[in-house]
């Protein structure tokens, strides 16, 4: 599908939601290395987007691809990524990142000129009222983004989530379920709560909210009476996971990040200065697959 935008994340093979999200957290943070720098993100969902495409701008883009009419009314969402793939940036400063109906509007700010952040943003923004209110976190696909780029809050809400689903399991063992059973049931509704998204945030959560996590693992232990993966482990594997899927696929946005060095045993590491930027997922996951 070469007419897909190279940072269009929904309905391609090797790329995740996760992806998406650590990409723009790559730029930002890669970004705010150097100093006098900040950056503005602008968040765009497009209300029943599906539903709103007009055909017959959509029909002259179908032609030149020679597909079949037939196929139309089973692709709304892949259509919708074709509708809207000449949405993109002109200037090397903004990075625009889209999946599916959500569009992401980075502007990588230098010496407080705004001037592309703006222009580029102009077509996505319908004139408003009132001056656009600058939030403190914003929910961006499944993961809490807030300002100062810190991870207490996202971890604390899965937390929250998986002790709710601790309740079942307690419940489930009075009902005297074997521990297969008990064990089947914590991978599925407790680990999958505490993993969400684990590539974007484990690197950089602190030393506190890592045993928080840990602690509702231990805490299951005891309910299931067997030992089971920890959060690091499972960090590790699937870093280690969607490392190796980006590096093998050379169209991925991310895989160029993935740099042999001459003797091609080793990755060439992410310069850092920050720990923020050195905790966050490319400097880490080139560092883990480093380490082999």
């Amino acid at each position: 599908m070469m007419w897909t935008p190279d940072h269009t994340f929904a309905y391609r093979a090797n790329r995740s939601v996760d992806d998406a999200v650590n990409l723009a957290l790559h730029s930002i943070l890669q970004h705010l290395d150097s100093p006098g720098t900040y950056a503005r993100i602008l968040f765009v969902d497009f209300s029943s987007a599906f539903n709103t495409i007009r055909p017959a701008l959509l029909q002259d883009k179908l032609s030149q691809l020679s597909v079949p009419d037939s196929l139309c009314s089973v692709l709304s969402p892949l259509l919708f990524s074709l509708y809207t793939n000449c949405c993109t940036s002109s200037h090397q400063s903004v990075k625009l990142i889209k999946f599916a109906d959500d569009t992401t509007l980075i502007g990588l700010i230098s010496n407080g000129d705004e001037t592309a952040y703006r222009r580029e943003s102009q077509p996505l923004c319908p004139p408003l009222p009132s001056p656009i209110t600058i939030a403190d976190s914003f929910r961006f696909l499944g993961t809490t983004i807030t300002r100062d780029l810190k991870w207490e809050p996202t971890i604390s809400s899965l937390i929250k989530k998986a002790q709710q689903r601790m309740f079942f399991l307690r419940k489930l063992r009075k009902l005297k379920l074997p521990p297969r059973m008990l064990a089947q049931f914590y991978t599925a509704i407790i680990e999958s709560i505490l993993t969400s998204s684990i590539t974007v945030w484990y690197a950089g959560a602190t030393v506190r909210d890592r045993l928080r996590l840990q602690r509702i693992v231990r805490a299951a232990e005891k309910v299931i009476g067997c030992r089971l993966p920890s959060i690091q482990d499972l960090e590790i594997y699937r870093s280690r996971r969607c490392a190796g899927r980006i590096t093998a696929d050379p169209s991925h946005p991310g895989h160029g990040l993935f740099s042999p060095l001459p003797s091609g045993r080793r990755l060439r590491s992410i310069r850092t200065k920050t720990s923020r930027y050195t905790n966050s997922f490319f400097p880490s996951a080139i560092r883990l697959l480093n380490t082999k």
